[in-house]
């Protein structure tokens, strides 16, 4: 499970990578992508990467051009299937109201029910 930080990370690399294997982007890409109100900057960026690298979602590769620090990135399969991975805990979310929902519906009508008979 991904923290706040990485989740929104890591969809920042995989809307950089838009559907490829690999990309090459600045930190101040990812910044870009990144929500304002949380305040990152580029060692946090630096070091959430890393993790993500360690956790298996891709390789990633540090380089300079133009006196810029660059990162190369090359997805491995759960990169890739970071998207999906989404969907699914959305819809985990949602079978899970669903089913509170039922249950409480449930439990009102068993009550009525017992209230109609004993009451």
């Amino acid at each position: 499970m991904l923290s706040r930080s990485e989740n929104e990370i890591m969809r920042a690399v995989y809307d950089l990578c838009d559907g490829t294997d690999g990309c090459l982007v600045s930190p101040v890409d990812i910044l870009c992508l990144l929500p304002p109100k949380r305040k990152y900057d580029i060692p946090k960026i630096d070091s959430v990467l890393h993790d993500l690298s360690y956790d298996g979602y891709f390789d990633i590769i540090t380089s300079e051009r133009k006196g810029e620090k660059m990162y190369v990135i090359n997805l491995k399969e759960s990169g890739m299937s970071y998207k999906r991975m989404i969907r699914q805990r959305q819809r985990d979310i949602a079978f899970r109201i669903a089913l509170a929902f039922v249950g409480a519906l449930a439990t009102f009508l068993f009550g009525l029910i017992i209230r109609g008979l004993f009451g």
